[in-house]
């Protein structure tokens, strides 16, 4: 499309159905029909929702997926800055959460091209509503890391998280993350797993962490989306030693010895200087030792 105004174009995030096409958003159709360019992570799967939807693209379909992601994204650019609307779609969901997208946004952001959306279905808002757990404050984590000693080491920075966390994982990992969470938050910790949401088979598992792990070991198919409760201690139940430890975690898990006593504390619901003061007594008391058996002075 050749701008004869100068006005830049205008990228759309179109949200799309997660299972049930029913629950495409109805701006989706026109937006379709109507865009200069549909940039889509899978284009079979944009020509299969087209054909259910009961419509065409007029304009130039392109890929816009993991693998060509950030070599794409400047000819997007030219696109709009040319004064195109380019319309962008995922698999399932919405572009740019766990999905190809923030790249490109980014990049209009900068260019200051306007950015809208054609809000649809979330596997993270529908999976955190039907699980059961508090919905008044929650944290989106997006998939862990696929190495076991890595998603240890994710798992443990958050294990003192007071908000309700959504996280995506692959059915093949189900079981190992679950035991991992387990093994991190406790295995009486509250969670549910979500599958296939809105689709013929949808499944909401919930129980205890140990439970659930118990569970997935026998085999899990379909997308999955895991809800876990937040931690619910107490600001009483810390103790000094306690909150070095959790320091130390977040030191070991590659945190500055800083950040790590900001989140802690702010975790805890304490202030800073209170962690501070813990960490430095741990420190004290382990150079000096009660070496001569008459303990600390």
């Amino acid at each position: 499309m050749v701008d004869v105004t100068g006005t830049t174009g205008t990228l759309v995030l179109a949200g799309t159905p997660i299972g049930d096409v029913a629950d495409a958003p109805p701006r989706l159709a026109a937006e379709l029909e109507t865009a200069d360019v549909v940039a889509a992570e899978d284009t079979r799967r944009l020509r299969r929702l087209t054909q259910a939807l009961g419509i065409h693209t007029t304009g130039r379909v392109v890929s816009y997926f993991e693998g060509n992601e950030s070599a794409r994204t400047p000819e997007l650019v030219e696109a709009l800055m040319g004064g195109a609307r380019v319309l962008l779609v995922t698999d399932a969901g919405m572009p740019s959460v766990s999905d190809p997208g923030y790249r490109l946004v980014a990049a209009a952001v900068e260019k200051d091209i306007k950015v809208t959306a054609v809000p649809g279905p979330s596997a993270v808002l529908t999976a955190l509503a039907l699980s059961g757990l508090p919905v008044d404050r929650f944290c989106f984590e997006g998939f862990l890391p696929r190495k076991a000693g890595e998603r240890l080491g994710r798992l443990r920075e958050v294990a003192d998280e007071r908000r309700t966390m959504v996280f995506f994982e692959a059915p093949h990992r189900l079981d190992d993350t679950l035991a991992a969470m387990a093994e991190v938050f406790g295995s009486d910790r509250r969670a549910a797993v979500c599958r296939e949401l809105t689709k013929t088979y949808e499944e909401v598992k919930r129980g205890p962490l140990g439970d659930l792990a118990v569970w997935a070991a026998e085999g899990v198919r379909g997308e999955i989306t895991v809800v876990v409760e937040g931690a619910t201690e107490s600001v009483e139940e810390l103790d000094a030693a306690e909150l070095v430890r959790r320091v130390q975690v977040r030191e070991e898990a590659g945190e500055r010895r800083k950040e790590a006593i900001a989140a802690v504390a702010a975790a805890a619901g304490l202030p800073k200087r209170d962690v501070f003061d813990a960490v430095v007594a741990a420190k004290n008391a382990a150079r000096t030792g009660p070496a001569d058996g008459k303990g600390l002075s």
